[in-house]
């Protein structure tokens, strides 16, 4: 047992670069933390102790990893300094080299954050760097978030046995695992008895869901859709391989899960999608887009794509840009192609200029613009159910639909993490949401 005069007025901070799978894993190691008795630093504190989970999606993410962890060390010079996520699995030799970093963890070590804090103020022993977990990882360690808003994140499934040409994801997450249909439910009804009313199921590859436990994705969700007390799940990315038509024809029935997809395109190229070693093909992805628009025809759907890998020539992009441009979707989440180390993709010749790459970018992003009004557009009149967030200090008030359109109207306290059905209405003036119309409480 840890004596609780061990951690008497410690403060810890907590900072995540990446995505919401990291925001996920950090809420659930400041909740350990708290359990010892260790209290989150206020604004302008000094902390005792420091998290940092970092991300290696990109170079650039390398970048802001280190000049973050620089930056803490800058403003708490006294705290205890750990780093871990993909940017320590994969380059620890990198952080510990960094002055001021105590512990560096990889990807199977999160779960041990609080144990090893405790090592170290047992011991007291900050000089040297310890590094720790970067060979096998096997574990699946469950971690939920809520945001600053109403909703929560929960980790269902961790790591990736897809090994696509330009990506290090496997190599800092591992391969496939996940959780029991049983224990997600159950953390699904914590976040309900919290008051919790949204959740967005994360993961790295998460309809690959089931590989540990001998259940499927689909079990999940039919699962959580009978889970009292939350309004909506939301489903985060998922592979268009893995989206099966039995559970789009669920989700279409369903009485929780969000009409909202968010599917990996990558390219819209069959030779591109050769190149780049995903599972799929074009033909099947505009297949899936067809299905999902039949039996949902108001759903939201969200395509990532990457601009600009190796061997993408001019007529590959245009090939790609054609077929993103034909398809009945949403929005497209673009994606600039980083060198990765390690990468099969750094065998191909063909380099696409740095100004090419970013003229790609910008004509996906104005595609992107253009289908998200177009979605916008159809929406108006219809009345949906809105679930309305608390806003920041003079901002409208704002709620999305189950749709994902972003909704506005002037502040009501009684609306806070509340749902309304709402006849959507114009345009607000810079046109990133519709207005409420009519709020039927």
């Amino acid at each position: 047992m840890t004596d609780p005069a061990l951690f008497k007025d410690k403060k810890a901070a907590f900072y995540t670069l990446g995505c919401k799978l990291n925001f996920a894993e950090t809420s659930a190691i400041g909740r350990s933390l708290a359990d010892m008795g260790i209290r989150k630093a206020r604004p302008g504190e000094k902390a005792d102790i420091c998290v940092i989970n970092s991300c290696s999606v990109t170079e650039i993410a390398d970048k802001k990893s280190r000049q973050a962890i620089r930056r803490i060390i800058r403003q708490n010079p006294e705290a205890y300094i750990v780093v871990t996520g993909c940017y320590a699995q994969l380059k620890p030799e990198d952080i510990s080299g960094i002055r001021g970093v105590n512990l560096v963890l990889g990807t199977a070590e999160k779960g041990v954050v609080a144990q090893k804090i405790v090592e170290f103020f047992d011991k007291r022993d900050a000089a040297h760097v310890e590094t720790s977990g970067f060979k096998d990882i096997r574990n699946f360690v469950p971690s939920c978030s809520r945001d600053d808003r109403t909703r929560y994140f929960l980790k269902v499934q961790d790591g990736c046995d897809y090994f696509c040409s330009y990506c290090t994801i496997p190599f800092a997450r591992g391969r496939s695992r996940n959780g029991s249909v049983d224990s997600i439910v159950k953390q699904a009804e914590g976040v309900a008895a919290e008051g919790g009313k949204e959740i967005v199921l994360t993961g790295v590859n998460i309809g690959d869901f089931g590989k540990s436990t001998g259940e499927s994705f689909s079990d999940l969700v039919k699962a959580l859709d009978n889970v009292e007390g939350i309004e909506r799940f939301r489903i985060s990315s998922i592979e268009p391989d893995l989206l099966s038509d039995e559970l789009i024809d669920f989700i279409s029935g369903s009485k929780r899960i969000a009409p909202h997809f968010h599917i990996p395109l990558q390219s819209g190229s069959d030779e591109m999608l050769r190149i780049m070693r995903r599972h799929y093909d074009k033909t099947l992805f505009c297949n899936k887009i067809e299905k999902i628009k039949s039996v949902m025809p108001d759903a939201f759907i969200g395509v990532d794509i990457i601009i600009g890998m190796r061997g993408e020539t001019d007529g590959l992009f245009a090939e790609s840009y054609a077929t993103a441009e034909s398809l009945d979707i949403s929005q497209l989440h673009v994606f600039s192609y980083s060198e990765r180390p390690g990468t099969k993709a750094l065998g191909i010749d063909l380099i696409v200029p740095p100004e090419v790459k970013s003229a790609r970018c910008d004509m996906m992003l104005k595609l992107s613009e253009a289908k998200r009004l177009a979605f916008y557009s159809s929406q108006r009149g219809k009345t949906r159910k809105v679930l309305f967030e608390k806003p920041a200090k003079g901002a409208p008030m704002h709620g999305f639909t189950d749709n994902y359109v972003r909704v506005e109207l002037p502040y009501d306290k009684t609306l806070v993490n509340c749902t309304a059905m709402v006849e959507l209405g114009d345009f607000n003036e810079t046109g990133t949401a519709l207005t409420a119309k009519n709020v039927f409480v």
